[in-house]
């Protein structure tokens, strides 16, 4: 008997028994489904992840004062930020950004939120990804006029706007007028990614808050490769100038996005390996309802058998047309959850998780061969017994059964 002759026969027995053959597939669906959508579900996030600290700057990292449980500390400034751009003592330090924020009211005619206010200075660009969609950034012109200008997080343009066109547009921020010159496009990520507003660091310091005292210092290495020993030369030149004694402990944290993005990464690989194995259980499943169905239809096809082992058939024949019948099976299962899983990527495609967050699910083409093929390998795993229990009938008592 020929292969294409077993996938005809093995396709009509499947016909003749319906529903037998759906309730037989359905586990097969869902854990095929669930595989493949859980899976995308968890490297899609973790490619989202990635890409949101990337952004972040992937050979960058933050310093940030650190403050005791009575609120006391001491606090970084501008001049702290001055003295990380001494490239002599600090070689391997490439862009330095101080920032102020602060949480500000901001208002355009009826429309009035409570947004965080950001002042920066161009080098910003440099270390963190803030692409325009409208207008212009922050410029070196701004910092020096201490010009009232904004621009606009993505979400904030609409919460301001609406369908508007924002640019050259005059809002109130802290009581005072400012002129919208852009908008950023939107970044989408984590919970208020696109929700703020940017402002010249100096025009921040002069008419919104006092002092040298900044929020935060970002910092970029000349390569992702030195960015330790970035952190070490940063640490040590602060330690100086906050007279930080041998053995005290920092009074600033640095966060390394690099170690975050690889911590994140591998807590995102052991959640989708962890996500993958709940399909595999009802994969199990599903390979346990082919195996019970096949032993039922050799019981039932006894005779059958008898009667092909009669006019020839061999025991590789009969084999082969059993493990074909139950591939077909668990492989129509694993094309009918594929369709499903892809289905439900495309559904939670626009959804957003907490409001923001967006849901991100990828299916790729790898997933897609080791999902099927793994259906294939259910089905050959949960037809062998009973293929073989078929191939070994023996002819005589086979054409006696009835």
């Amino acid at each position: 008997m020929s292969i294409w002759d077993s996938f005809k026969t093995s396709w009509q027995s499947i016909v003749s028994t319906k529903m037998r053959s759906v309730l037989t597939v359905l586990g097969v669906v869902i854990g095929v489904a669930a595989v493949v959508f859980l899976v995308g579900l968890g490297r899609g996030q973790q490619d989202a992840m990635t890409s949101m600290f990337e952004d972040m700057g992937a050979n960058a990292f933050y310093i940030s004062s650190t403050y005791d449980k009575a609120g006391s500390g001491a606090s970084l400034t501008l001049d702290d930020a001055e003295a990380l751009e001494d490239h002599q003592r600090a070689p391997t330090i490439d862009v330095v950004a101080p920032m102020i924020s602060s949480r500000e009211k901001v208002s355009y005619g009826n429309s009035d939120v409570d947004i965080n206010c950001n002042g920066v200075t161009p080098a910003i660009t440099d270390i963190r990804s803030y692409p325009v969609d409208k207008g212009n950034f922050i410029a070196d012109n701004d910092i020096e006029r201490r010009s009232t200008v904004a621009v606009l997080g993505y979400q904030t343009a609409i919460d301001l706007f609406g369908s508007k066109d924002p640019i050259g547009e005059t809002i109130r921020l802290a009581g005072r007028r400012f002129q919208v010159i852009g908008v950023i496009e939107e970044l989408g990520g984590r919970p208020g990614s696109d929700d703020y507003i940017i402002i010249p660091l100096t025009t921040m310091q002069t008419k919104i808050v006092s002092g040298k005292d900044v929020s935060q210092i970002a910092v970029l290495a000349t390569d992702t490769s030195k960015v330790n020993k970035a952190i070490s030369e940063a640490t040590e030149i602060l330690r100086q100038r906050h007279h930080i004694r041998e053995g005290a402990e920092d009074d600033f944290n640095i966060r390394n996005m690099t170690e975050i993005l690889k911590n994140m990464t591998q807590s995102l690989a052991t959640f989708s390996i962890f996500l993958g194995a709940i399909g595999a259980i009802a994969l199990v499943v599903g390979g346990i309802g082919i195996m019970n169905i096949m032993l039922v239809s050799v019981s039932e096809r006894t005779r059958e058998i008898g009667i092909r082992k009669a006019i020839g058939a061999t025991r590789p024949d009969i084999l082969v047309q059993f493990l074909t019948e139950a591939s077909m099976l668990s492989l129509t299962g694993g094309i009918i959850g594929l369709l499903l899983a892809i289905g439900g990527t495309k559904l939670i495609g626009g959804m957003r998780m907490m409001g923001r967050m967006p849901i991100e699910s990828q299916i790729t083409p790898d997933i897609v061969i080791i999902a099927l093929v793994v259906a294939i390998g259910v089905g050959l795993v949960s037809g062998t017994y009973p293929a073989f229990r078929a191939a070994m009938l023996d002819p005589i008592d086979s054409l006696r059964h009835e």
